[in-house]
């Protein structure tokens, strides 16, 4: 009996550590009106944040676009004073393999139809195919972004609804795949363009970029271990909860605001050009989301850093349904 009080008083505690949860869902809030108000000054004019220190008239919509998701993600934590720091961070993870298992699909879908326009571009096969106007408009990047991939991106965010492969394996696998391609149309027919090249680097970049924030969900980073492996389970807790913050975190938001910084940033100015590859019309017209795939990465890291987070608190305060990584692996 004491230990079933014990349990039940644990797990009351775990539903009244609202700080904890305020300050992850939080992250989460300020990170979407981020990118929000990119959106608003890139796409829309509007002034950045920056701007309300010199008094720009406009600069109050990004100020209000903070206020109010901050807001909202505290309203949240107040109404569901009864979850605790799992289960929410379960719910932001279970989100985040959602998004990287669209992403992954998204460039599945992207890579094989763009490579497929590439490659009948490059043969001069896109006209008799599809008429004069269609393959004009199949050789323009700025109509291919907007009318072939981004349709081709949607379908995959829909197909990632219905299936739970992350296909981290099948795309590692297409990728060699492409590479075994390379070297037969090279050494055996003496056939090579710069689509295939292209094809690779986009499902490599993708495949580790997208990766990683699942590979910190299963402690498959290399950690520089000199104390860590003797700590209590509490003292990791601690440990990880304020490297979170201080290490990961400050790491994603540095990339965001490098990769965000304005309309000819290192993703906003080729994204919005639908730049292509030095190739140009002998390779793919993707190279622009290569450069997304740099603050995607930041983006689905900072997601799962708040709920890694939230589980590390969970271990600083003892809580029970700790995961036990070494034996979800055995099995």
């Amino acid at each position: 009996m004491p230990g079933e009080y014990r349990d039940i008083e644990i797990l009351r505690q775990g539903a009244s550590a609202p700080v904890h949860r305020a300050f992850g869902w939080s992250v989460l809030a300020a990170m979407t009106a981020f990118l929000i108000n990119n959106v608003l000054e890139v796409a829309y004019g509007f002034p950045s944040l920056a701007a309300i220190f010199g008094g720009a008239s406009g600069a109050i919509v990004p100020a209000l676009v903070y206020a109010v998701l901050i807001a909202g993600a505290i309203a949240y934590v107040l109404a569901s004073s009864s979850r605790t720091l799992r289960m929410d961070a379960q719910s932001i993870h279970n989100f985040n393999i959602y998004l990287i298992r669209a992403l992954f699909f998204s460039v599945f879908f992207v890579g094989v139809i763009d490579a497929a326009i590439a490659l009948l571009r490059t043969e001069n096969m896109l006209e008799p195919l599809f008429g004069q106007a269609a393959a004009r408009n199949l050789g323009r990047a700025n109509w291919v972004g907007p009318w072939i991939h981004m349709p081709l991106i949607v379908v995959g965010f829909i197909v990632a609804l219905f299936t739970r492969t992350l296909g981290f394996t099948w795309l590692a696998l297409l990728i060699v795949v492409a590479e075994l391609l390379i070297v037969i149309s090279r050494f055996v027919f003496s056939y090579e363009q710069a689509l295939m090249g292209d094809l690779v680097r986009y499902w490599y970049a993708a495949l580790f970029l997208f990766a990683s924030a699942y590979t910190l969900f299963d402690e498959g980073h290399v950690r520089v271990d000199i104390l860590y492996a003797a700590f209590s389970r509490r003292k990791k807790g601690t440990v990880n909860a304020i490297g979170t913050i201080l290490l990961g975190m400050a790491t994603c938001w540095v990339i965001l605001a490098i990769c965000f910084n304005g309309s000819q940033s290192i993703v906003n100015a080729p994204v919005t050009n639908f730049e292509v590859s030095q190739a140009g019309p002998f390779g793919m017209y993707a190279k622009y989301q290569m450069a997304a795939f740099i603050a995607l990465f930041a983006i689905t890291m900072m997601i799962e850093f708040v709920s890694y987070y939230l589980e590390a608190v969970a271990d600083h305060r003892d809580e029970p349904g700790h995961r036990d990584i070494d034996s979800s692996a055995a099995h």
